[in-house]
């Protein structure tokens, strides 16, 4: 019989970085009535394979489900290899056009599962695909299944809303998605189920698919959609905006500075056990040395801590202070653009793309931040005369640079 903490303990634990628990007070029952009998609650996520990477905005429910095992719960992953062909239609405001096979689902599957063991402990998790009883349900049951669910109340979903208001389509099979994921609920009798505000709807409606079963209703535990890169967007691979768990440390590390400070309070507290306290501070006193703190504290749990600490040190080295990057391209430019051997400074910023628009090469360099040589040369002036031979180095601010090769 696992040994669980007084519920007040594992509340605190579970409430730190969720946004809603609905029901709240009937999460307190469950721990209780777990904590009297021993019998662990069954903590869902489903997971639909639809890429191969598992980025950060991924690992905050996986986080969750993690610190719900160390209070001693059973963990329950559910592999959507038949939801992934229909597709999510949640926060959508058209209809998903990329259709998955089968074999395509499976293979990020498994994929996905080489990432997710990185968050939680796999080992002592239930791994579920929905296709098991999807595959094998008659048309007779899909109907009866389809018939305890209204119009009405798919079209309280905000997505379907929405598109419906402005007469964009909706087709049959996104309907279906919801039920499908409420009926999972069902079928691996969950207490619990993990993931963002947007999959309230689908949360509920299992909760309503359980009672008609005549099963304990579960409890929806959301976090906060992490934002990416930019800011304000949620992070994603499609929008480039995100920071992949596989990656290569010093590329995880990169990232990790680029985030705009604003941000900073929300990755500690999804993605780190740090005291809000002490990372309220610590981003107060000195931001870029918060985010270095937060890119290891979040690094160790992909890689290990040497590795984080020397993606750190190579970050401040090379960017942060002044020693020169290991991992300089060679750009070519034709010789034609130089008039004895020269160029402008904007040009050759255009030319060599360091810099997406001459109106940003010229405002780069009025803030001092395109720099030449191995001394780092501040340009000084948009019409600068630049002396150009192979080998000479450029960098356009902290993260581009090349070294010049004429053709």
């Amino acid at each position: 019989m696992p040994a669980f903490p007084p519920v007040e303990d594992q509340l605190a634990i579970i409430r730190r970085g969720i946004e809603k628990i609905v029901p709240e007070a009937e999460l307190a029952e469950k721990l209780k009535k777990s904590y009297d009998t021993g019998k662990p609650l069954r903590i869902k996520y489903g997971i639909d394979p639809t890429a191969a990477d598992v980025h950060l905005g991924h690992t905050v429910p996986l986080r969750k489900m993690r610190q719900f095992q160390e209070l001693g719960h059973q963990a329950v992953i559910i592999i959507g290899n038949y939801t992934a062909m229909v597709g999510d239609p949640s926060g959508r405001d058209e209809a998903r056009t990329k259709k998955f096979t089968e074999e395509e689902v499976e293979k990020n599957a498994q994929t996905y599962l080489q990432q997710v063991g990185k968050v939680i402990d796999l080992s002592k998790a239930e791994v579920h695909r929905n296709g098991d009883w999807f595959s094998t349900m008659s048309f007779a049951e899909l109907l009866m299944l389809c018939g305890r669910v209204t119009i009405a109340q798919l079209l309280t979903r905000e997505d379907f809303a929405k598109r419906y208001k402005e007469e964009v389509p909706i087709f049959l099979h996104e309907c279906l998605y919801p039920i499908m994921q409420a009926w999972d609920s069902v079928k691996i009798q969950a207490d619990v189920e993990l993931g963002g505000t947007e999959q309230l709807y689908s949360f509920m409606l299992a909760r309503d698919l359980q009672k008609m079963e005549n099963m304990p209703q579960q409890i929806a535990v959301m976090s906060p959609i992490l934002v990416g890169l930019d800011g304000h967007r949620r992070m994603g691979k499609s929008l480039g905006n995100y920071i992949g768990i596989s990656e290569p440390a010093y590329e995880m590390m990169k990232k990790f500075m680029q985030l705009p400070d604003n941000v900073l309070p929300m990755y500690f507290e999804l993605l780190t056990n740090m005291s809000m306290e002490d990372a309220a501070a610590l981003i107060a006193s000195h931001p870029k040395n918060a985010k270095v703190e937060l890119a290891k504290r979040v690094m160790t749990g992909y890689h290990n801590a040497e590795e984080a600490q020397e993606a750190a040190d190579r970050w401040q080295n090379e960017i942060g202070g002044s020693a020169l990057p290991t991992d300089i391209p060679d750009v070519t430019l034709q010789p034609d653009l130089l008039t004895n051997g020269k160029i402008n400074a904007v040009d050759l910023l255009a030319a060599l793309n360091l810099v997406p628009s001459k109106s940003e090469a010229r405002r780069l360099i009025q803030g001092g931040g395109v720099k030449l040589g191995e001394d780092k040369q501040k340009v000084d002036s948009h019409d600068q005369l630049i002396e150009v031979k192979t080998g000479l180095l450029i960098f356009a601010g902290k993260k581009k640079y090349c070294r010049v090769v004429l053709n």
